[in-house]
Formats: C-alpha cells, structure tokens, sequence
C-alpha cells in the first residue's frame, strides 16, 4: 500500500497571514495612542482652562473695584480695604530675577563641571547628589533659612556688603534680623540650582564629542572648547533652562514666606523685609477679612498666572528656536 503525500503548505502565505495579523494589531494600537494622546491634550488643556476661569472669576470684585491701577497702587492694609499689588509684584521680581541670577551662575557652572571637567566616577556621584536637593521639602528649605541663613547673613553678610556696596540703595543699612527679600532670593537659589545643574548637564552631553576632540586637536584648551563649542551649541537650551528656573522661583510660596519677612512693603534696601505675590497669597488668603480682601488676593493670583505662562511660553520657544538653527 503507498503511502500518502501530504499536500504542499506554501510558506509565504503563512508569512503573509501573519504580517496581515500583525498590521492590524498595529493599526489599532496607532488609532488607540492617538486618541489616548488627544485626550491627555484635550484634559490638559480643560484643566487650564478651568485653573484660568476660576482665578479670574475670583478676581472679578477686584478688576471692578481697582482697575489696572491695582498694579502701581503701593499701600496694602485689609482692615480699611486698601488693597494694592505694587509691593507684592515688586518684591516677586526682586526675589526671582536675583536668584535666577545666582542660580544661573551656580548651575551652569556645576553642569560644566559634571560634564566636562569632573572624572566619571566623581560625576555618577556628585550628580544625584545635586538632584536630591530638588527633593527637599520647601517647607524644610524654609526652616534651613530660618535658623540657618537668616541668622548668617545678618551677622556677616550685610554689613561686610554695605560697607563695599553701600553706596547702592539696594545694599543700604544692614538689619537687626536676617529675614528679608534677600534672605528669600538665597533659598529660592538653593531651590532652583538643581533643576538648571541637571538641565546643562544633559544638554552640554548632547554636543557631539567630535565637535570637542576637533577643537582640541586643533590647539584648543578646555576652557577655549568649553567657550567657543559647548556654550554656543547648547546655548539656546540652556537659556530656556534659565527661564524655567525663573518660572519655578516665582511660583514658591512656603519657604520664601518663612524668611522674606511678610511685609508688604517695596524696599529699595534688599536687606530689609518684604513680600511676593505666593508668599502672601499662602498667608493671607485662610485668614482674608472680606470679600474685597478675597478677590484682591484673586487678583494677585491672576498676575501670577499671566507671569508663569509667559515664563513657560517663552521657555518653549526659546527651545523651538535652538531646535530650527540646530
């Protein structure tokens, strides 16, 4: 009896069916992502939408009340309800502009070091270690400067600066105790100098490495590489960098309301006590004493809102642009 031939499986229709499988499955997780990403989008963007209405239908009594003058008025007591914004924007930007100021120059300066100049090993060290700092509790950071920076800078920072400096208003007669708008631009640096150190770092390690051997095969020394090729390409990202930094300094209200001082003052001495827009919101709005003193501190809320989308805004177009010239 001869035995039976089995049939012939063509092996490339088996291939085809499975190819067709796994198109359809891909096809589905394409449309399931899209959609999962436009919602992610669309809930972003209701959330703002939401933030932004509630914070200026708040704000409402206030926008009547005062107007745009809100902004220069300068006296701010609740119990006679005069409510101006001036000291509190003031003291918004001292605070951040002097600690984006420090920040930019520690952070930089560690971003460099951890990517070009420090061995390896120290850097897989120093590294998380310098991140970790962002995880410190603000309101711990807040209590640091109490007890630590406020009773140093009054006791041998201010009056060493004003005895050189003091011929600036901002350096003028040093105070009894250290709380003050400098005071609080020193914590707020500690605050911000990890998310610029981290950020550098990662950017100056996307410069090609055949950039920087070029350069020093060339005659170059580190320092000269460092100016002419590792800043200049990286320089776009680590503005926007900087930016965000700002954006977070102007944000904190906890620990800069533990050692600015609290008052709602506008002083041209740096060494004196102060007020930012979060740090007063923080204090006063469990405690406000009227409607009229609720919608006001809506209303500071609201300038704040406007400061951090154009910080953000900014922040992501600086990158854009980096982004077309690279």
């Amino acid at each position: 009896m001869s035995a039976v031939t089995p049939p012939l499986v063509d092996p490339r229709r088996g291939l085809a069916a499975a190819r067709a499988r796994l198109n359809a499955v891909d096809a589905r997780a394409n449309r399931a992502l899209r959609w999962l990403a436009f919602g992610g989008g669309t809930l972003v963007s209701l959330v703002m939408f939401l933030i932004a209405y509630q914070v200026i239908e708040g704000a409402t009594l206030a926008f009547g009340k005062f107007g745009p003058a809100f902004l220069v008025h300068k006296v701010w007591i609740p119990a006679t309800s005069q409510f101006g914004g001036y000291p509190f924007i003031y003291g918004t930007l001292v605070t951040g502009v002097l600690s984006l100021v420090l920040a930019t120059l520690l952070g930089v300066s560690i971003g460099l070091f951890l990517s070009m100049i420090a061995p390896r090993r120290l850097s897989a060290v120093v590294g998380p270690m310098v991140e970790m700092l962002a995880a410190i509790p603000s309101v711990v950071l807040g209590l640091i400067g109490i007890y630590l920076i406020c009773p140093f800078i009054a006791q041998h920072v201010e009056s060493p600066v004003h005895d050189v400096l003091g011929f600036l208003p901002i350096f003028g007669e040093p105070q009894t105790v250290g709380n003050s708008l400098f005071a609080a631009s020193l914590v707020l640096t500690i605050m911000v100098v990890p998310i610029i150190a981290a950020l550098t770092r990662d950017l100056f390690l996307t410069v090609p490495i055949e950039l920087r051997d070029g350069a020093e095969a060339l005659g170059a020394t580190r320092w000269e590489m460092i100016r002419s090729i590792v800043l200049p390409t990286a320089s776009s990202g680590v503005i926007a960098a900087c930016v965000l930094g700002f954006g977070r300094a102007i944000g904190e209200a906890i620990a800069v309301s533990e050692v600015v001082g609290g008052e709602p003052l506008n002083p041209s001495n740096w060494f004196q006590p102060g007020n930012t827009i979060a740090s007063v919101i923080a204090t006063q709005y469990p405690s406000r004493v009227s409607n009229l003193h609720g919608a006001s501190l809506f209303y500071l809320a609201t300038i704040l809102f406007v400061f951090g989308l154009i910080v953000n805004l900014t922040a992501r177009q600086i990158g854009r642009r980096g982004l077309r010239i690279k």
